[in-house]
């Protein structure tokens, strides 16, 4: 039995975007271990499907150097329990002492660069240790999805990977379109903005509820829903001040997104960047229209004008042009554009076409078959 180690930084990061994945491995006979931190209460879903799970804490937004050392050893001690044939690695920590772990160990590893993060988006002081030990991570990796153009192009750039090794670009964790599907925007006397993502300032919250303040004070017909938990702490009573003034909504982490995007009239999420924008690709499966940034792994899930707009990022005039432009359409565009969207998600988004090429990119790395790949 082939034995694949999963490591990632939180349970959300496997349970809502490669929970399919997982499902399609123990099926076909593989032993998948997850390595990850036990701070959900649904942690158990994994072990019920057969998964095996170790804890392995880690700190998801911050650097330091004694946690992280703590981290990669915990990495190579877990290798050595598992002694799996693979590792797939998602999201920075993991990739990056996950892939330092695999080299050290002798393992073959498979990467998914889910997005740069905030070391790479704000220009930190801690970038250039990140890229030192991000080439130390991926100068011997078997194979590298990125989930965009922007931030492959990126890792060439600076030299984290070089242009001959082998990766590939994948539409993000892709949409699962059964449970995410089409539903017509409905005639409303309320037009409803929904932000769905972590409450954070990469995220372009400020803008977000900037904008909102600005549009409550000319439309009444409008409404402003955030979902989400929030990741930064400054957040939380700002979020209570903006919805005491009855600027927006606040609902809080929910599990049923697909109810929630039927209820909103446009997706929004003005990012500074994404891996690829899952929640953008979700809400153009359910049929909605999407305003988000002219930046990588956002602008890959629009087409202007066909399926949503696209403003500057960290731009709040920008962003509000775009709101007033979809506010100021009639109904039936609205719909026309929801139904673009939605054919988008289908040709473009399904999590089906995601796990074949994960599924077969797999196979090939343990069996060592030569496969040509088209390399981006």
């Amino acid at each position: 039995m082939k034995k694949i180690l999963i490591l990632a930084n939180h349970f959300i990061t496997i349970y809502a975007f490669r929970r399919e994945l997982v499902e399609k491995l123990l099926y076909l006979g593989y032993k998948v271990t997850i390595a990850l931190p036990f701070n959900d209460d649904n942690i158990s879903y994994f072990s019920d499907m057969g998964c095996e799970l170790i804890d392995t804490p880690l700190e998801r937004r911050k650097t330091n150097p004694v946690s992280d050392l703590k981290l990669l050893v915990q990495y190579v001690k877990v290798i050595k329990k598992v002694q799996p044939d693979i590792i797939l690695t998602y999201t920075i920590k993991p990739n990056t002492y996950g892939g330092i772990a695999a080299r050290i160990s002798g393992i073959k590893v498979l990467h998914t660069v889910t997005g740069l993060g905030s070391v790479y988006i704000q220009d930190m002081w801690q970038k250039k240790v990140a890229v030192i030990l991000n080439k130390l991570a991926f100068k011997n990796s078997d194979f590298i999805f990125f989930l965009n153009k922007d931030n492959l192009e990126y890792y060439d750039l600076v030299g984290i990977t070089k242009s001959k090794q082998p990766k590939i670009i994948v539409p993000g964790s892709g949409v699962n379109l059964d449970r995410f599907k089409y539903q017509e925007l409905l005639p409303s006397k309320t037009i409803v903005f929904t932000f769905i993502g972590r409450v954070l300032k990469d995220k372009g919250i400020e803008e977000f509820l900037s904008v909102a303040k600005i549009i409550k004070t000319k439309y009444k017909n409008v409404q402003f829903k955030i979902v989400g938990f929030v990741d930064e702490e400054k957040y939380v009573q700002l979020l209570k001040d903006y919805e005491k003034e009855g600027i927006i909504k606040y609902l809080g982490k929910q599990n049923d997104i697909p109810n929630i995007m039927a209820m909103a009239s446009c997706i929004v999420l003005p990012s500074y960047g994404e891996g690829r924008g899952t929640v953008l690709q979700e809400g153009a499966a359910i049929g909605r229209p999407l305003i988000t940034c002219d930046t990588y792994g956002c602008r890959d899930n629009v087409e202007e004008n066909k399926n949503g707009y696209l403003c500057k990022v960290a731009d709040v005039d920008s962003l509000k042009e775009c709101i007033e432009k979809f506010i100021k359409l009639p109904h039936e565009e609205r719909i026309k554009m929801g139904q673009y969207s939605r054919k988008k998600a289908e040709n473009e988004f399904d999590r089906e076409l995601v796990l074949d090429t994960y599924l077969d990119t797999i196979k090939d790395i343990i069996n060592e078959e030569e496969q040509c790949y088209d390399v981006v």
